[in-house]
């Protein structure tokens, strides 16, 4: 099966699985961008309660954002973790799009694909998960999004990247090279590839069952072992 057909035929079998997830958990692109940015090490539980307080308080514009003081805000969004560092990124995008857009994020994410990523990955603060976070999820520009579940997935099915190289860009053109330049299929992989991780394919898997069992390496392997053990003669 060719790399192509593998990440069609897992697609298909995550979508009959779990159905759509009507990713991103927010409304409207500002959600998008402030949540991406304070969901990095942090559980979306945690997030939303610092959204939330965002809202109550009233800082829920990039003006806001960039003209409240920085303790303020690390205050606000405590409960997404590392809370002074993440007030410091949040104040660089919200300064960035003041600076060079007046405050506008939909002129802002009207740029190219290309140009807009440069200029995201130029920002204090925004890696190049983030910036697709903000890409796809925010606005609707195809380019995948590779997280922590997204490579255990790869690496256990046995399609990760050949070789010593095994950084980001590898992974996202296994991606871009072998399915269409769909913004909402891109959307909806990622979002089902982090549902299957977290239900199935955790840091110690359960493949029992697995929708991907026949397409993985690493549970045929298992099976094959399992299976192997139980035809062994037992001891006297």
């Amino acid at each position: 099966m060719t790399a192509h057909e593998l990440l069609q035929e897992m697609y298909h079998r995550l979508f009959d699985q779990y159905g759509p997830q009507g990713w991103w958990p927010g409304e409207g692109p500002l959600d998008v961008v402030i949540g991406a940015i304070l969901t990095q090490a942090a559980a979306w539980r945690n997030v939303e309660l610092a959204l939330g307080n965002l809202k109550r308080a009233g800082c829920w514009s990039l003006l806001a954002i960039h003209q409240v003081p920085t303790q303020e805000l690390a205050g606000l969004i405590r409960p997404s973790g590392y809370y002074n560092a993440k007030a410091r990124k949040l104040q660089a995008f919200a300064g960035h799009v003041c600076a060079s857009y007046g405050g506008d994020l939909a002129r802002f994410l009207a740029g190219g694909t290309s140009h807009l990523r440069a200029e995201l990955l130029s920002i204090h603060g925004i890696g190049p998960e983030t910036a697709d976070d903000i890409l796809v999820y925010a606005a609707g520009r195809p380019s995948f999004v590779i997280d922590a579940y997204t490579r255990r997935i790869l690496e256990r099915v046995g399609i990760a990247p050949e070789g010593k190289r095994k950084d980001y860009q590898s992974y996202q053109l296994l991606f871009h090279r072998n399915l269409p330049a769909d913004s909402q299929l891109f959307n909806e992989y990622h979002a089902l590839l982090d549902r299957h991780a977290k239900e199935r394919c955790g840091k110690v898997p359960r493949c029992t069952g697995c929708c991907l069992f026949k397409l993985c390496t690493t549970a045929q392997a298992s099976h094959d072992v399992s299976t192997q053990t139980r035809m062994l003669p037992k001891g006297r």
